[in-house]
């Protein structure tokens, strides 16, 4: 079985971890944190981490490791109820479209946020401190606001999950109707008489 190719791109960043779980950065010929990491992902730098010795893609789980190093320490993003529901769509069905669906909502929510500050800047200019404190102030204003306008967006994407699901489900039975599998009760039909 051959072992992926690390993305042969011109300014993709190569990170490579040793086994000693210190990663070293193929750009600068240094050894860097995950902290330093952090910062590349922040700065919406392009890069790439392998295990140096057989050459397996880790990206994924460096990512996980700042995402929990993150949830320890400060605020956590998570709570452990909404940990637990994504828990349990691993091995399920919908675990792949989960995935995609969490994507595009986040996608959607920076786009969103993307263009608020956006709009900062054309009223208020470059001044980036004075764009940063005005952002804390805004958020410190309009916090509820903002909670109740985040609220009735996921209320909204969360009754559209549901409606897919929901389509999904009577597509499959529709599919497999009159079809039997053993251990699932047969399918009863109704009455016409009784209607």
């Amino acid at each position: 079985m051959a072992l992926p190719e690390p993305k042969q791109e011109s300014q993709l960043r190569l990170i490579k971890k040793y086994p000693n779980r210190r990663l070293y950065d193929t750009k600068t010929s240094s050894y860097i944190t995950l902290a330093d990491v952090k910062q590349m992902v922040l700065k919406q730098e392009d890069f790439q981490v392998v295990d140096a010795k057989s050459g397996e893609e880790l990206t994924r789980q460096i990512l996980l490791q700042i995402i929990l190093e993150e949830e320890q320490g400060g605020l956590p993003m998570f709570s452990s109820d909404l940990l637990s529901q994504l828990i349990r769509f691993y091995g399920n069905a919908m675990q792949g479209m989960m995935g995609t669906y969490l994507e595009k909502n986040i996608r959607a929510f920076h786009d969103i946020q993307k263009s608020l500050q956006e709009q900062s800047t054309r009223m208020y200019g470059d001044n980036a401190r004075g764009t940063h404190d005005l952002w804390a102030q805004f958020m410190n204003l309009q916090g509820p606001a903002m909670q109740s306008l985040m609220q009735a967006y996921m209320e909204q994407s969360q009754k559209m999950f549901a409606q897919f699901q929901d389509q999904m489900q009577n597509q499959a039975r529709n599919m497999f109707t009159g079809m039997t599998f053993p251990g699932f009760p047969q399918p009863t039909k109704s009455d016409p008489e009784k209607k």
